[in-house]
């Protein structure tokens, strides 16, 4: 945060900031031991925090969830796990999938919700501080999911709540729902939860190896199935785009991927500094190119993706003089069209965060059709992935897992002793859920 400008008397909410600006600035990997417990995450403030493991537990647990959420006794299981706690949704920046998520995801596990979304509402009108309100919320809740336009926010009151921890006083997690333009973690998590259903090519009809993925490796046989070595773009407002920020970052943990960013060569726009730095210096294969039809490896982008993630120009964030600027560009060539949509690979999805400007027209409706387009039901998974850190964070994953294994711990070996299947044969959880 910027030193307050010496023609004004600093607000209490700058001064607070300031005192944790020194815990703010240090590596990733200093820092994130004092957002955990015995291991197990209890603040969740950034996207460094997650590991590759950590990425396939949680999303191990969603699929479990999303599977018991399909019948009644499931269900029952899943609304009995955390009805004695409480969470605060403290959202004074505007959202509708983020904080809807969240509230289903608390709903799943029975936790119940309460939420300021209007600060006019609350006494911060009265003069009351941000971090005043904060510790005011963690008398009377078990949780406060936060999501402000105020960056360093939400890590600066997990330090507040792990000093009121340190002196004998209430103290409960903090989830960063986004906090100005650095950081939206639980986003990339739904992010990577998608990638992560798409690319095991399961068929949701079958419980045996997707036919689905033998037929695409005839025609693209370098093809694998997870995360790694994949081509993974993402065009629009990088520069900008916190959610880019943080799903770059968790994409940079597996081996052999490529990140392309499509982006106007603008310094408000474009790749910025700090972030291209982080990934150099994580070996992360980095192409920068300002189009679609800009080569890399001597093929036009658009045909090298395996996976695309598109995003809207943040208007919100424009400075004096940014709409002028902006108008000289041409933006066509950060849009998509069914045309390029054509030419992508024929197992490529097509992530989009939300909202999507219908005025921009980044992706145009009659893409919404397309078996690529996954930004609906990548929304959806949001309910699932948080769901699962929400049971994370408060232990009771193990719970599911327990409850999962006797409910579905019944197979039928027609088979057996035919000399076809036979033991051994049971589905993984990826093919038991279906792809979505």
């Amino acid at each position: 945060m910027a030193e307050p400008s010496p023609d004004r008397a600093a607000t209490q909410d700058e001064l607070d900031l300031l005192h944790y600006q020194p815990r703010i600035e240090r590596p990733v990997k200093m820092k994130s031991p004092e957002l955990e417990r015995n291991e197990r995450l209890r603040h969740v403030i950034f996207s460094g925090q997650f590991s590759v493991d950590m990425l396939e537990d949680l999303a191990r647990t969603a699929d479990r969830i999303r599977i018991l959420s399909k019948n009644r006794s499931g269900q029952d299981f899943l609304i009995r796990l955390l009805h004695h706690k409480r969470a605060m949704l403290y959202f004074t920046q505007p959202s509708t999938r983020t904080f809807l998520s969240f509230m289903a995801a608390c709903q799943i596990l029975g936790i119940t919700c309460n939420e300021v979304r209007d600060p006019t509402t609350s006494s911060e009108t009265k003069g009351e501080t941000r971090f005043d309100s904060i510790r005011m919320f963690s008398s009377y809740f078990d949780l406060i999911i936060m999501r402000s336009k105020l960056a360093r926010l939400a890590e600066s009151c997990a330090y507040l709540m792990n000093d009121l921890e340190a002196t004998g006083n209430r103290s409960v997690p903090i989830i960063n729902a986004g906090s100005g333009a650095d950081e939206h973690p639980t986003q990339a998590l739904l992010d990577i939860y998608t990638l992560q259903r798409t690319f095991q090519f399961a068929d949701s009809r079958s419980s045996t190896i997707s036919t689905r993925f033998e037929e695409l490796r005839k025609d693209y046989p370098e093809l694998n199935q997870g995360l790694t070595n994949k081509v993974y773009g993402f065009c629009g407002d990088i520069g900008r785009g916190r959610t880019v920020r943080s799903l770059a970052s968790l994409l940079a943990n597996y081996e052999g991927v490529t990140l392309i960013f499509i982006a106007p060569d603008d310094p408000t726009l474009a790749l910025r500094d700090d972030l291209r730095t982080r990934l150099l210096d994580r070996r992360v294969n980095l192409v920068e190119v300002d189009s679609f039809d800009a080569t890399y490896n001597g093929k036009p982008v658009i045909e090298t993706l395996d996976a695309l993630y598109m995003t809207r120009i943040q208007k919100e964030h424009n400075a004096p003089g940014d709409e002028q600027k902006f108008a000289a560009i041409d933006h066509s060539r950060y849009k998509l069209s069914t045309k390029l949509v054509e030419r992508m690979k024929a197992y490529a999805p097509i992530l989009h965060p939300f909202p999507r400007d219908q005025h921009f027209g980044e992706i145009p409706p009659e893409i919404d059709n397309d078996p690529r387009a996954m930004y609906f039901r990548q929304a959806r998974n949001g309910m699932w992935i948080r769901s699962a850190l929400l049971a994370s964070i408060f232990g009771v994953d193990h719970q599911i897992d327990r409850f999962f294994h006797d409910e579905y711990s019944e197979w039928h070996h027609y088979n057996e002793g035919a000399g076809v299947g036979g033991e051994g044969s049971e589905p993984s959880t990826a093919s038991q859920s279906g792809q979505f």
